[in-house]
């Protein structure tokens, strides 16, 4: 039984839930943003804001935003094949209404569900470092503080569920991350929900399936209807 308290609730953390869009912490992804922005100044290019309800009773984190999608979108999971996978099924499980498409004016709405990342700035090649993913955890600690009524996190991949549970004070030994698993953080009356990121990679290689992906969906559209 996992009982640690979020260091958020406890005004241990002082970040807002959200970093501003040109957020200067960590200098590798400042130049990397800066580089994306001069080849393609149109694009958002700035740390990506959460996405959905402040009331929300679900958040999904995943791992970053996507250089061709979030990045260049401003929305999380949106302008690349994850946010196919995932978006369609969060609609598909009632968390999500409306047409999705690779931009930010479709009219898709989330329901009572948020959609963020445990690094909120595009990193090279899609992989952060320990002090960036460190750096950035003071904004998730306050981005699940902030929300009320949340019952459930989906973490998308190892990175996204290590920041999570770090932020929550848990050692990481005692939640290990496996696809499908599940972690109880009864102090907080929060249950956590593990799955392999929907990332192009991982669905080519059949690492992960839609079956696999939905499944979790599913457990979680069951527990929630039940708390």
């Amino acid at each position: 039984m996992l009982t640690e308290t979020l260091p958020a609730t406890t005004n241990e953390i002082s970040a807002p839930p959200e970093a501003a869009r040109k957020c200067t912490l960590c200098p590798r992804l400042v130049e990397y943003r800066a580089a994306n922005a001069h080849q393609n100044p149109e694009w958002y290019n700035g740390a990506v804001v959460s996405f959905g309800s402040d009331q929300a009773r679900l958040l999904v984190v995943g791992l970053a935003p996507g250089v061709k999608g979030a990045n260049r979108t401003g929305r999380p999971f949106t302008g690349d094949f994850a946010g196919d996978l995932l978006y369609g099924t969060l609609k598909k499980f009632d968390f999500a209404k409306g047409n999705f498409d690779a931009r930010i004016d479709d009219g898709l709405t989330l329901k009572k569900t948020m959609v963020t990342n445990a690094v909120r700035c595009v990193p090279p090649q899609n992989k952060p470092i320990g002090p960036e993913i460190k750096q950035c955890r003071q904004f998730l600690i306050s981005r699940i503080a902030a929300l009320p009524r949340l019952k459930a996190i989906v973490c998308l991949g190892r990175i996204s569920h290590e920041s999570v549970i770090a932020a929550f004070g848990i050692r990481q030994k005692a939640a290990p991350f496996a696809h499908g698993a599940t972690h109880d953080l009864r102090r907080n009356k929060i249950q956590l929900f593990d799955s392999y990121h929907c990332s192009r990679y991982n669905t080519n290689t059949r690492r992960l399936t839609p079956e696999m992906f939905e499944s979790v969906f599913s457990t979680v559209k069951t527990y929630l209807d039940s708390v």
